[in-house]
């Protein structure tokens, strides 16, 4: 991993313009402003082109010998079945709005990096061979030619791009720039020029049913190990079951909710809340995994990836799905998932078997998000609440970009963190909600060797978290994503000291009074509730 300045130093970003034309410029790989390349073994295992060992710091990328028909062959394609593409394509009058919208570019200072820029990489292209004007006036109509450095110069921005959409939210005529850069990194796998924390993790969905490549048995095995640290905090002991047919709800979330700390504390008051509710679900080994990095390989992969999900539904005959907390889970979910692999009319519109609730806004995908679930349980009074053991957090709330901007989920998750929580705080109104910032390493750049990008992109969320910290005290960070769960700790540490990560639902399961439980002592971190650090301490001794 490449070493990280200093907070000291990475804050002094310089946004002045530089002296020659974005045209002649072009990008230094300088350890931890790129990704690894992807390994030959995980593009052979989804079948994708020109598998082979290479350097994004090498002078020849090995790229096909008919690299750029390749190129031009599929921005066509693409061109004809994406009106969308076609249209962002011709409609951008470069006004500039987006321009300090992005993280990216707030955070280095990059002019490529703004998001109407950005978009100039391929737009430049585009003009150069799909215009009329661009074909004739070449340079003097914003037209290029495509080189190879225009390959390199595409990986490097493409992937300094987290498609958080937020740009899209200012942008006058309503440019969707994560689609642009979906387009452009289309057309990179294309030549075999992908970065191997996707591809990885796409490898691995594909064969094993989640992210991590974790076998069913091994899977169930990480689940029952939490079932004894939840008996262990709670005196309760809670009763999961795997690939059960015939349960009314399949329960689908993020992989990194059973391997990593702290998205294992979210997992853990999943489960305590549909024991304390009897609700009648059952996990699926094999569905394994409800995030989806195909979303940031490829229209297709998304689709192959997301089929395991409707597909396991129909085999275990359940009648609706719940899902966990994840970002982009949830855009695949809400935007693609019902063309891409519905219609589900094999499954009911959800129901709450415990509220009677209905949840219209499923009746397409038959898939409901757990803090709309678990909202609906605390407005209707069907949770005892606790949310005095939660009294040593001042929290916030970050937005997740996907579930925010592209479900509008906004006011669910803030309903259920005052139900739990006595001291929550939001950040200022233009970092939140739509606006909210991005934590800067998602689409698939949470990898270390980009840290020192990864730290630059996340400065505008850090920034608003110190301000909510220095005015309230605020040392919590809840999200409900686990990009977000896995990322934010890290940037926290760098720019925000003493500020930490949680899911919803792990201080939803500190909240939640069990029946039968035993004294709690301590949350699900075993850390001591408040009020009962002497009685720890004295059973420590």
């Amino acid at each position: 991993m490449a070493t990280v300045p200093k907070p000291s130093e990475l804050g002094k970003v310089d946004h002045r313009p530089p002296q020659r034309p974005w045209t002649e410029t072009f990008p230094e790989f300088r350890p931890g402003t790129y990704c690894y390349s992807a390994k030959p073994k995980n593009l052979e295992v989804v079948g994708l082109p020109n598998p082979r060992e290479w350097s994004p710091t090498d002078e020849d990328w090995k790229l096909p010998d008919d690299w750029k028909d390749i190129t031009l062959k599929g921005m066509k394609d693409r061109l004809d079945k994406f009106r969308s593409f076609k249209l962002f394509m011709d409609i951008c009058v470069r006004c500039g709005a987006c321009a300090d919208k992005c993280h990216y570019f707030i955070g280095s200072g990059d002019p490529k990096n703004m998001p109407v820029l950005r978009a100039e990489l391929i737009r430049s292209i585009y003009r150069n061979y799909f215009t009329g004007s661009g074909k004739i006036l070449k340079k003097y109509a914003g037209a290029r030619a495509l080189t190879e450095q225009i390959i390199k110069e595409w990986f490097y921005y493409f992937y300094q791009c987290t498609e958080c959409r937020r740009c899209s939210v200012f942008c006058p005529y309503g440019i969707d720039t994560a689609e642009i850069t979906m387009m452009g990194r289309e057309l990179l796998n294309e030549l075999g020029c992908n970065i191997d924390w996707i591809m990885g993790p796409v490898a691995n969905c594909y064969m094993n049913g989640n992210h991590l490549g974790i076998q069913p048995h091994a899977f169930k095995d990480m689940i029952m190990f939490f079932v004894d640290e939840i008996e262990a905090v709670t005196g309760v002991r809670v009763e999961p079951t795997f690939n059960r047919k015939g349960a009314e709800v399949l329960f689908i979330t993020p992989s990194g909710d059973v391997f990593a700390d702290p998205g294992t504390y979210t997992l853990m008051g999943y489960m305590m809340l549909f024991h304390e509710i009897g609700l009648d679900y059952t996990w699926s080994t094999y569905a394994s995994e409800g995030g989806n990095f195909g979303l940031f390989t490829s229209h297709e992969m998304m689709k192959r990836l997301n089929a395991k999900m409707y597909a396991e539904a129909k085999r275990l005959k359940v009648k609706w799905i719940l899902g966990g907390e994840c970002g982009h889970m949830w855009r695949v979910i809400n935007q693609y998932m019902d063309t891409m692999n519905g219609p589900a009319d094999f499954l009911e519109v959800p129901k709450s078997p415990i509220t009677g609730t209905v949840f219209e806004n499923a009746k397409s995908t038959k898939m409901v998000h757990i803090a709309e679930f678990t909202a609906d349980l605390i407005r209707h009074g069907k949770l005892n609440l606790d949310p005095s053991r939660n009294d040593n957090k001042i929290v916030t709330f970050h937005d997740s970009c996907n579930t925010s901007r592209a479900m509008g989920l906004f006011e669910e998750p803030r309903y259920v963190l005052k139900a739990v929580c006595n001291h929550f705080y939001d950040m200022p109104e233009n970092t939140i909600r739509e606006k909210t910032f991005c934590c800067g390493s998602g689409s698939g750049l949470n990898t270390d060797e980009f840290m020192e990008m990864r730290m630059r992109g996340g400065l505008p969320r850090a920034n608003a978290v110190r301000y909510v910290h220095e005015k309230y005290g605020v040392n919590m960070l809840a999200c409900i994503c686990a990009i977000d769960r896995a990322v934010l700790p890290p940037l926290m540490n760098y720019w925000v000291p003493g500020v930490e990560v949680t899911g919803l639902h792990e201080l939803v399961g500190n909240a939640l009074v069990m029946k039968g439980e035993k004294k709690r002592t301590t949350d699900l971190r075993y850390e001591p509730l408040p009020g009962m650090e002497e009685e720890e301490e004295a059973e420590d001794v």
